[in-house]
């Protein structure tokens, strides 16, 4: 099903802010997609996470130590080093290596990390999408809506020139004059609701586009709601793929867990310089870890990750669920706005124009009075809006439908 939403932008309009570049709906999407400041904090967020992922697994940096064995404190050779041949000036380097299966561990964390970050990034730019889309949207039917008013303004100048003339000729009572007038103020009462309208979506628009003058050209976008493939393809939406990031972080958290029960190593050599009576030395040695109390140390830390994992499992099933069941409601307005636009374009309009029609003629007769004459094109110009703001609504299903629950441009 596609609905193509054909609205002409109206000369009668409020009139574009000074220095504005209007953009098509296209436009403003990219323009967003460049500025937008939540977008740029999201590709920071991966570069850093990419930068990480170089030092994830690698072995830590050499350890050099420099010290005096066996300084004589004591005895007939205290403070005198060159008369205990023990005494060694010692320099050596010690290298850590942990566990091939943390190393692993590390460097799976470390993807899974850049997974994670892709994703929100993703999610960031599906809701600066989303956000702009309906900006857009409203302020383009928000003028419109506008200059439909407006008409009515001409056509109350024109009536308020009729009711002159007849005032003139004396064939309309003297407060019949105001009648115009009053209907005006009511008219000015709406036209600044649309106005307030107007400055918001402009004001959200200017926000993700950076641009404070942006302003709107060209017409709404043609979408399709294709239902199977709405369903079809949920579970690649960047909101689900976020939350099997965060399940693939969960598992690599409790993967590193686990590899600390497995025992580090590190060898370490010196070379030690004595009196050249005595001759220099050299020493190699190798230290291994001991988790001998796993259970009071590496076991409680492994429960806790395998937790957080099931949560992040749990999630991602609610948060399919959520999809789901958002998607079901949100087709459901779709429908039922398309049905209130459907009677309003072939029912109330109609309806509403033949009435004004009739009630215009019947006051150029005599038969009418004007206050019913006016209030039939009030509700003639308040039904022209309503269908404008409908329209409006089964854009804004449209938009928010595709850009929500899959990764489609117009």
């Amino acid at each position: 099903m596609r609905i193509l939403f054909l609205a002409p932008a109206l000369a009668t309009a409020l009139p574009c802010t000074a220095g504005a570049e209007p953009l098509t709906f296209e436009a403003a999407l990219e323009r967003a997609a460049n500025a937008a400041p939540a977008l740029k904090a999201s590709e920071a967020s991966v570069r850093a996470s990419r930068a990480r992922a170089i030092a994830a697994g690698q072995l830590p940096d050499p350890t050099l130590s420099v010290g005096i064995d066996n300084f004589p404190i004591s005895g007939p050779p205290a403070f005198r080093p060159r008369d205990e041949s023990m005494t060694t000036a010692r320099i050596g380097v010690e290298q850590a290596f942990p566990n091939p299966a943390k190393r692993r561990a590390e460097q799976t964390r470390a993807r899974a990390a850049i997974g994670a970050a892709e994703a929100g990034q993703a999610v960031t730019a599906q809701d600066v999408r989303l956000e702009t889309a309906l900006a857009w949207i409203d302020l383009y039917y928000a003028r419109r809506r506008l200059g439909q008013l407006q008409h009515l303004d001409v056509s109350l100048g024109d009536l308020q020139a009729t009711v002159s003339a007849r005032l003139a000729s004396g064939s309309a009572r003297p407060s019949q004059a105001y009648e115009p007038e009053q209907l005006r103020a009511a008219v000015s009462d709406r036209r600044a609701q649309l106005e307030a309208e107007v400055v918001k979506a402009q004001a959200r628009l200017a926000r993700l586009t950076g641009d404070p003058n942006v302003d709107v050209s060209g017409d709404p976008p043609l979408l399709a709601v294709d239902r199977e493939r709405l369903r079809s393809g949920i579970g690649a939406t960047p909101r689900l793929t976020a939350l099997d990031a965060d399940v693939a972080a969960a598992e690599a958290e409790t993967d590193l867990a686990r590899a600390a029960k497995r025992p580090d190593w590190r060898v370490s050599t010196s070379y030690g310089r004595r009196d050249p009576a005595y001759g220099d030395m050299v020493s190699v040695g190798v230290s291994i870890d001991l988790p001998l109390f796993s259970r009071k140390r590496q076991d409680p830390l492994i429960a806790a990750r395998e937790a957080e994992a099931d949560r992040a499992r749990f999630s991602r099933t609610s948060g399919e669920r959520d999809l789901n069941a958002g998607l079901t409601s949100d087709l459901a307005d779709y429908d039922m706005h398309r049905r209130q636009l459907d009677n309003a374009r072939a029912t109330l309009v109609p309806l509403a124009k033949r009435r004004a029609e009739l009630d215009m003629a019947s006051y150029a007769a005599g038969k009418l009075d004007l206050g019913s004459a006016l209030l039939s094109s009030l509700a003639l110009a308040e039904a022209e809006v309503d269908v404008l703001a409908r329209e409006a609504d089964v854009a804004r299903d449209a938009v928010r439908i595709n850009y929500t629950y899959m990764e489609v441009r117009p």
